[in-house]
């Protein structure tokens, strides 16, 4: 772990084991910090706050861009790491580690751009002045599916805001954060602005991160259950949230759509990180008139998928992240054959050339899917692409609107009429318009309804850190 500049094990000396989800194998070990070493980590936080905070905008930006150089050149590194310890293709590994670096740089750069003003009085000796703060010590939890990114993308604003961070990374993934706090480290970060607590038991560290008086935001990306229960506790004691929650994103096809470019949209999406991501298309809505000739192109593309060890070359199916992420896929596909739903292909575990010591599930296509299944319902979180028909506009926005998530929503149509009517009448936070990656670090990413509250990435991304204070000044 790495708490007040130092690399320590946990105060107990107890370690747990990082297992690579392609063979099952041990990887490593790292320490399994409880407690005391996150209060340990809080509390050097804390003091390092009372400096960095009143450190200039250029020189955390200076920190900043310097960590995105020294991560540009370890990205191979990065990411050979990411695949051996989370699985995804060495591919996909890449392009995450320069998205992650992406918000390093990003941030370096609106550190210098947290603006203040002024207001005019309605008094003549009165003068308005606004500034932005830094709310203080920031308590983080990252995801697996996505653990370099995910880790840029809460530290960089937090430090160009002038806060200072105690993270948790998820116990599946914790050699990324690893990696990356050597980054910090020979960035020249000082001593306490940036902690790592490695863990095998979450909910300690949440606990603490919750109720500990020092903490003043939380921020949390992971599924909606638990993001409920930590807002529920951070709200007993006031303290700022966002978190970054689960999704049941719609894909709509309209009938004046290539079905062709929309399949083959709707393969790279649906299938990336093993449709292990939390914007991943989970119901996607076809015109009738156009779905045969749409599975048709979505079949020969999957059909072609290799699963395998993301280290191998040609492989695009990585392994899911445990038995229980398996059984979930499972039960649904299950669950939807038994009650009508047509399969194309896939539908099984994949078994053979040793994929048996992973959590391998074959790329799927679900045809004649309807509203009664569990699919329909639920965040898969697997390389499952269930597909519906619809016959008009209204009914499947109504469709497309029946969930409790509202993270991301795609539409592919041509019309410019209906595309703007998609993207104003979605309650989803993030739209893509025939465009299957409506996301960046220079763009704000977040949901409505129970995918979350707050956003990362952009300006808005920056605010989430910024506490406003207002002086008036009788002159």
């Amino acid at each position: 772990m790495f708490i007040n500049g130092q690399w320590c094990e946990a105060k107990d000396g107890s370690r747990f084991d990082v297992i690579n989800p392609a063979n099952g194998t041990v990887i490593d070990s790292v320490p399994d910090g409880g407690k005391e070493d996150v209060i340990e980590a809080i509390d050097a936080a804390t003091e390092a706050f009372k400096t960095w905070s009143k450190a200039t905008a250029y020189q955390r930006s200076a920190f900043l861009y310097k960590a995105h150089g020294i991560m540009l050149a370890r990205k191979e590194d990065l990411a050979r790491t990411m695949t051996t310890e989370q699985g995804k293709p060495l591919k996909a590994a890449r392009n995450e580690v320069q998205y992650g670096a992406d918000f390093l740089l990003w941030y370096a750069e609106e550190a210098k751009r947290i603006y203040g003003e002024t207001i005019p009085a309605p008094r003549g000796d009165q003068r308005f002045i606004v500034q932005q703060h830094p709310v203080g010590v920031v308590g983080a939890v990252t995801p697996w599916n996505y653990p370099i990114s995910m880790l840029t993308r809460k530290i960089a604003p937090a430090l160009a805001a002038g806060c200072t961070i105690v993270l948790k990374p998820a116990e599946a993934t914790p050699l990324c954060a690893v990696a990356m706090f050597k980054i910090f480290e020979e960035a020249g970060l000082p001593a306490g602005v940036v902690n790592l607590v490695t863990t095998s038991n979450p909910a300690a560290i949440g606990e603490e991160f919750v109720s500990n008086p020092k903490i003043a935001k939380l921020t949390f990306t992971g599924s909606t259950n638990v993001g409920k229960m930590l807002a529920q506790g951070a709200a007993a004691n006031m303290k700022r949230v966002s978190m970054e929650l689960g999704g049941h994103a719609p894909f709509i096809v309209f009938d004046d759509a290539d079905p062709e470019h929309a399949a083959k949209g709707v393969s790279l999406v649906k299938f990336l990180n093993t449709g292990q991501a939390c914007i991943s298309p989970n119901r996607i809505f076809v015109h009738k008139s156009i779905v045969e000739p749409f599975l048709e192109t979505l079949h020969t593309r999957v059909h072609r998928m290799r699963g395998g060890n993301g280290l191998e070359d040609g492989v695009s199916i990585g392994p899911l992240v445990g038995p229980g992420a398996i059984e979930k896929v499972e039960r649904q596909v299950k669950d939807a054959l038994d009650k009508g739903a047509r399969l194309i292909c896939g539908g099984h575990r994949l078994m053979d050339n040793d994929l048996d010591k992973g959590f391998f599930y074959a790329p799927t296509i679900l045809a004649d899917v309807t509203e009664d299944m569990l699919i329909y319902r639920e965040e898969t979180f697997g390389p499952v692409a269930p597909v519906l028909t619809f016959e008009n506009e209204e009914e499947v926005l109504e469709k497309a609107n029946d969930t409790n998530y509202g993270l991301a929503a795609y539409v592919y149509t041509p019309n410019i009429g209906r595309a703007f009517r998609m993207f104003e009448s979605l309650k989803f936070g993030i739209i893509g318009i025939n465009d299957i990656n409506p996301t960046a670090a220079a763009a704000p990413f977040g949901g409505m309804k129970e995918s979350g509250l707050g956003r990362e990435g952009g300006h808005e991304g920056i605010a989430e850190y910024l506490e406003t204070k207002l002086g008036g000044f009788s002159i």
